[in-house]
């Protein structure tokens, strides 16, 4: 009794299929906005100094944070300086002792970033495969045909999303003059995640003018 081979190209489809799942995931490894909030009655212009606080200012990762967000500002041509330098945690507790570490930097406004929460996706997708082929050789010499057709292989990929939570505030008023959240697919490090996410925030505060415009 003679037996017929399978598809030679099955596992190359699946393979072909695998891949593209991959690249699918790595072309969303970015950071987007997910909604926006401006006081549209702030008058103070833009920001000259800004003192970022990324969590509460203990951990390795919000100081690695801050450090690259005060980076990209100075890059931007503000003046900024790190939380965790000026703003103890002891400072942190109550409002009176915040306010008064965060006024003696001179700064005229703060960077407050907070992580929300890290979720789990799970994106299921549909990859048509076709049937074995049938014919001398399972087709693989002489004429052939997909006897079984196509049928649906589904193919399952998990990827997390980094939610982000920023809010700008006045020195001068206390007040929230600008709020949004991120969000952040297949997140790797602070370091390498931070400078595009500080990219972001800079160019939506520029549009607003709550930072200087850039230099021509």
């Amino acid at each position: 009794m003679s037996t017929v081979p399978g598809n030679p190209a099955m596992p190359v489809l699946r393979l072909l299929a695998a891949l593209a799942a991959a690249v699918l995931l790595s072309a969303c490894q970015t950071t987007s906005i997910q909604s926006a909030w401006y006081d549209s009655s702030y008058k103070g212009g833009p920001f000259r100094k800004i003192v970022v606080i990324a969590s509460d200012g203990t951990t390795a990762d919000s100081r690695v944070f801050e450090d690259i967000m005060v980076q990209q500002l100075q890059a931007a041509g503000v003046q900024a300086v790190p939380g965790y330098t000026t703003v103890p945690p002891d400072a942190r507790r109550a409002e009176a002792p915040f306010a008064a570490a965060v006024k003696a930097t001179g700064a005229d406004g703060v960077i407050l970033v907070r992580l929300i929460r890290v979720d789990t996706k799970t994106q299921v997708s549909t990859m048509m495969m076709p049937g074995p082929m049938i014919g001398p050789w399972g087709g693989f010499y002489g004429p052939g045909f997909y006897g079984g057709g196509f049928y649906a292989v589904p193919e399952v990929t998990q990827y997390d999303v980094a939610s982000v939570e920023t809010n700008v505030y006045s020195v001068a008023t206390r007040t929230l003059v600008w709020a949004a959240t991120t969000q952040t697919v297949n997140p790797t490090t602070v370091a390498k995640e931070a400078p595009e996410f500080a990219g972001i925030i800079i160019g939506q505060l520029r549009a607003r003018g709550l930072l200087p415009a850039a230099a021509k």
